[in-house]
């Protein structure tokens, strides 16, 4: 096995393992069992778990990413909503062990490289398209990053769910997922009313 091959076999046997069992509870002796060669190789390669982990998750980031961001351009913003949950969904169907590596938190990473960067990312997206819609409408465009980041959360939380559940299909989630948030969002209110504030 060449070098570029076996550096690829490791990474493909990391994924799994982080995937099955978290970053945590993995370790490199693990890796090198799996993959049938020594600790040193695994080293040689990546300086460590924390250094194969983060070629894992920048991988399984970009082609998120990659998905969401394609599913993301032309067409009515309804449609790109629905788009963008069934970009998510198919990732999750397709790629289970990469989502899994994404959604667990782990201590080395940070917040610019993991499931929460792609989730900022496709909400600064998100925003671009929906302020354009609310100065359409007469709404305040600078709540677009709240709605934005609430659309995006809404989705990622229901992705995670799913990623167990796989009922019903992805195409039916997804419809509904877009039912409640553009119902929700084509009869919003400019200045919606909120409780009042309580004494302590």
């Amino acid at each position: 096995m060449s070098s570029a091959q076996r550096r690829e076999q490791l990474i493909s046997v990391a994924r799994r393992a982080f995937a099955e069992r978290g970053y945590d509870a993995t370790s490199v002796e693990d890796i090198a069992a799996r993959a049938k060669v020594s600790k040193p190789v695994v080293y040689e390669h990546f300086g460590g778990k924390e250094g194969l982990y983060a070629v894992v998750v920048d991988r399984e980031v970009r082609s998120l990413l990659d998905r969401i961001t394609h599913a993301l351009t032309g067409g009515h913003p309804r449609v790109l909503v629905e788009q963008a949950a069934l970009a998510l969904l198919d990732y999750i169907e397709g790629d289970p062990d990469g989502f899994r590596v994404l959604v667990r938190d782990s201590p080395v990473m940070s917040d610019t490289g993991n499931f929460s960067s792609v989730l900022n990312d496709v909400a600064h997206q998100a925003e671009g398209i929906l302020g354009k819609e609310f100065k359409l409408r007469g709404f305040d465009p600078k709540l677009a990053e709240l709605y934005s980041q609430a659309l995006v959360g809404m989705v990622a939380l229901t992705g995670r769910w799913w990623l167990d559940a796989r009922k019903p299909k992805k195409e039916v989630v997804a419809s509904h997922l877009v039912n409640l948030a553009w119902n929700g969002l084509s009869h919003l209110d400019t200045t919606p009313p909120h409780l009042p504030s309580h004494p302590s």
